[in-house]
């Protein structure tokens, strides 16, 4: 079934394109509401999942922290900063077929996978090395 555009659907997917971050929900709500000031945080959210499922954006699920919301669509690689836990591209090629490794399925038909690496971003390694001096 074909969904019709919305306007706030397009203010969620034009948020999301701006921001270019990783966004968290509350941060595209922030930046909406900057010039829509009546749009409410549900209407956000669930423009933000169904943009998602469309395929329009990327959900990125972090475990321990709140989901991320991606304007790149096509299959590659995070780094979230382990100080301030921000979200980062990381330029290499995505590595497929991981899933045919697996040894003990436990019963799972696998769908996908997302490699999120760790670090500490230049501005927090920054930080860090000043304080330290």
């Amino acid at each position: 079934m074909a969904r019709r555009n919305t306007i706030q659907r397009s203010l969620v997917l034009e948020a999301v394109n701006k921001l270019h971050c990783h966004a968290t929900a509350d941060e595209v709500y922030e930046e909406i509401i900057k010039e829509h000031p009546t749009i409410s945080k549900a209407t956000v959210y669930r423009n933000l999942n169904l943009l998602s499922e469309m395929g329009e954006i990327r959900r990125l699920e972090i475990p321990g922290s709140a989901d991320r919301f991606d304007h790149i669509t096509r299959n590659h690689c995070h780094v979230k900063c382990k100080v301030c836990g921000r979200v980062f591209d990381v330029d290499m090629d995505f590595v497929t077929g991981l899933e045919n490794g697996i040894k003990d399925t436990h019963g799972f038909d696998f769908t996908g996978y997302d490699i999120i690496f760790h670090g500490v971003c230049p501005e927090c390694k920054k930080w860090q090395d000043s304080v330290q001096e």
